[in-house]
């Protein structure tokens, strides 16, 4: 795929694509990766997973959000709300090419594959990793004390906290857990225990409403990224064994 993808808005979002090796081949499907809050398609979660994706036979297409990386778009508008509009986008572009789609997402990446899965059967396997379900808690939690339009996230001079944002995930949303049960498609979700910024117990919402319905893998130790690397290994073993299981059924 060399062609440009661009939002609702015409703005245009940066992605990488990359085929999966010929040898193992898997014939008929992508997986899309998308980022958390202030990340973008270079981050380590994203990049490790897809690499492996590719090796594995995979072809992976990961994307920075409008407002994010190099994609085009204000950062202050880049609500979860319009990251599914994004994300629409990306599968509109892709699902010409490819009858199975998967997608995998991080932290609100995460929450944005709920919001889409819940209401799009083009995904046909959905992958939340340490995936915000409680929108509301994390905002309040990690920028509660912030003054919208005039602070900033995290200290970050490149990502001013904006109203928009905050309203989108404590009044707009709120949280994704009532649209779980809407989710038809395979759903894998891995979370590291020791993660301080979307806590287990999100992860551990989903799986008490979906119950056998979902697989989830909790790595010990791991914080919000999976950044160490035993924990980083662990995270994309459990993708891609997951991954390539549901192209056997």
């Amino acid at each position: 795929m060399d062609h440009p993808i661009q939002n609702a808005l015409g703005e245009t979002l940066d992605y990488s694509f990359a085929p999966g090796v010929a040898a193992a081949k898997k014939s008929g499907w992508i997986v899309v990766l998308g980022h958390g809050v202030t990340g973008n398609k270079e981050r380590p979660v994203v990049v490790d997973p897809a690499n492996a994706l590719n090796a594995a036979g995979f072809d992976t297409l990961r994307f920075s959000f409008a407002g994010n990386g190099d994609s085009e778009g204000d950062f202050r508008d880049a609500t979860i709300s319009k990251e599914v509009g994004d994300l629409a986008a990306v599968l509109d572009a892709v699902s010409a090419t490819y009858p199975n789609i998967a997608y995998v997402g991080h932290s609100m990446g995460g929450a944005v594959g709920v919001i889409q899965a819940a209401k799009d059967k083009r995904i046909d396997a959905l992958v939340s990793l340490a995936g915000m379900i409680d929108t509301k808690a994390f905002a309040l939690a990690e920028f509660g004390e912030e003054t919208p339009d005039k602070g900033l996230m995290w200290e970050e001079e490149s990502c001013p906290l904006s109203s928009k944002f905050m309203h989108d995930l404590c009044e707009t949303i709120g949280s994704v857990a009532p649209l779980a049960k809407s989710v038809t498609a395979p759903w894998l979700l891995v979370h590291g225990t020791a993660d301080d910024v979307v806590p287990p117990k999100d992860t551990e919402a989903v799986k008490s409403l979906k119950y056998d319905a979902v697989e989830v893998v909790f790595v010990e130790g791991a914080d919000h990224g999976f950044n160490k690397p035993a924990h980083k290994a662990r995270m994309v073993d459990a993708v891609v064994s997951w991954l390539s299981a549901q192209v056997e059924v």
